[in-house]
């Protein structure tokens, strides 16, 4: 399995297909690169993609510290400089887009576009702090499975949770998510639900900028994503029927023509 040791931390990651363009892809919480395997197989004939997993999380190492959002631009800005593939394509979903916005707004020279799936750059709002708390020392202390069904309600839409063609899909998802190191997760949930807000920062952003939100995103809804859209001068925002916070797993072929619709755009 490859890893790269990047600012202390080794990383996993992967590498797919070839071309004159990179797009590093930025996971979420609890999940992992392979939540992009949709994308990267309609993709990789045309760019090389490259995944990794967080610190942490996936198959990456569980290190003492760096969970913050700013040691994990750090790394990811590290990462791009590691595989020589600056300006890069960076596409982020939720955590990830906590990352690549901070990227395109202190780094820009690494980025040559920005993606952003069912994300925000406000901080955690104070009414989840509470309960995303309550379960993080559950998952850590107790059992991961304990929190499971909740979180798989936060992480995906109600069509894809109630789709029954989709079970086995559902069933291997949680266990990708229980797969997860305990003190690894935990970690990465503090650095999640304590990050400080960048909106303020976002007219700095003039990276060409694709935004992409679920209708049925219950964490980092539609308004959110309008708020973001608003914010990021030129941007392009398109909405997605019946997905929920991890639209690159429920409606990939949607999200997939977003993408080349938007990839296109910048030729």
């Amino acid at each position: 399995m490859p890893h790269i040791k990047i600012n202390g931390a080794r990383l996993y990651y992967e590498r797919h297909g070839a071309g004159p363009e990179t797009i590093l892809f930025a996971h979420g919480l609890l999940m992992s690169g392979r939540m992009f395997d949709n994308q990267v197989d309609a993709l990789k004939n045309r760019y090389q993609c490259i995944t990794f997993d967080y610190r942490g999380q996936g198959r990456s190492e569980v290190t003492a510290d760096g969970y913050d959002m700013d040691t994990l631009t750090a790394d990811a800005a590290a990462l791009i400089r590691s595989f020589e593939c600056a300006p890069c394509h960076f596409l982020g979903l939720s955590m990830g887009g906590f990352v690549g916005m901070r990227l395109a707004i202190r780094s820009p020279e690494l980025i040559k576009s920005l993606m952003l799936l069912e994300t925000t750059a406000d901080p955690e709002p104070k009414e989840n702090i509470g309960r995303y708390r309550r379960m993080n020392f559950v998952a850590r202390w107790i059992s991961l499975s304990l929190v499971a069904t909740p979180v798989m309600k936060i992480m995906f839409g109600r069509k894809f949770l109630e789709d029954s063609s989709r079970a086995l899909l559902r069933a291997d998802l949680r266990r990708r998510i229980l797969s997860n190191h305990r003190v690894g997760i935990s970690r990465a949930v503090t650095g999640v639900i304590t990050r400080q807000g960048v909106y303020e920062h976002l007219d700095r952003i003039t990276t060409p900028t694709l935004i992409v939100v679920g209708d049925q995103d219950v964490a980092t809804g539609p308004d959110t994503a309008v708020r973001l859209h608003a914010r990021i001068r030129g941007s392009m925002l398109r909405i997605i029927p019946g997905a929920g916070h991890s639209s690159s797993i429920e409606e990939p072929e949607a999200v997939n023509a977003a993408i080349d619709e938007f990839l296109n755009s910048l030729c």
